[in-house]
């Protein structure tokens, strides 16, 4: 089957375990497109899609039986039900971000002001004159203001926040990477972009506004094939994210 993964590829793909896909196989919540010879689950498109439903709904605190008699509904519609997941998801990021900015100000009260990082820190692993060179093209495209804001927003972060968002960072790197063949349109590579936009915008925080956010997204896209950097070591890898970005971005501004 063109495109199948195997249970494991797609329990690392969605971030749950193995066992949760067997579970939700017994529960006939989510049933693999076929099996191997060996008896062995495997999964396509179409199951990617009600996978990531699932998980929307769960994390919109569905229950298990709820999703189900949810997606076998005749009258269910995907395009419908992401718009609604949307913007559920927004509401309740925006209510989180009012919660962790009330803890983060009484942390503040009764700690004083966290360790902030230093600019070697941000740009640690670029050899010095390298990290310099990275900051001037970085301001020379976007503006001096909007970097200092980037950067105060990573420092306020600290250590630990930093450094999730580099792990997470590598990670889809690595697993864009192992798709450089793949549809750029397709489930698989989409499920990851909309990981690595949710990871840039971490990095760029408020010095970005929600409004710009897409189009400088996309703008972004386009440095992966004008810049050598990236053209110079992985084409087909720079290729794909790209189209993927690209495509992305047109999807969420006609939602």
């Amino acid at each position: 089957m063109p495109n199948a993964l195997s249970c494991r590829q797609l329990a690392t793909l969605a971030g749950v375990s193995v066992r949760t896909l067997h579970h939700y196989d017994r529960l006939g919540l989510l049933r693999p497109a076929g099996r191997t010879e060996a008896r062995y689950r495997h999964y396509g498109p179409a199951e990617l899609l009600r996978l990531q439903q699932i998980l929307f709904y769960k994390e919109l605190d569905f229950s298990l039986a709820d999703i189900r008699r949810i997606l076998e509904d005749p009258d269910y519609d995907l395009g419908q039900a992401l718009r609604g997941q949307r913007r559920a998801l927004q509401a309740r990021r925006d209510r989180l971000t009012v919660l962790l900015s009330t803890i983060d100000r009484t942390l503040s009260h009764l700690n004083g002001p966290p360790a902030m990082l230093t600019n070697e820190e941000l740009y640690a692993g670029f050899p010095k004159d390298e990290a310099e060179a990275y900051r001037r093209e970085v301001v020379a495209k976007y503006g001096a203001a909007t970097v200092e804001a980037s950067d105060r927003h990573l420092r306020e972060l600290g250590r630990p926040g930093f450094d999730a968002l580099i792990a997470e960072q590598k990670d889809l790197n690595r697993l864009l990477a192992a798709h450089a063949q793949a549809d750029p349109r397709g489930p698989v590579v989409q499920a990851l972009v909309a990981r690595h936009f949710a990871n840039i915008v971490g990095f760029w925080g408020p010095a970005v506004p929600a409004e710009q956010r897409l189009p400088t997204y996309r703008g972004l896209a386009q440095l992966y094939l004008d810049d050598p950097r990236y053209t110079a070591g992985q084409p087909a890898y720079a290729a794909l994210l790209s189209e993927a970005m690209r495509y992305f971005v047109d999807q969420q501004l006609a939602a």
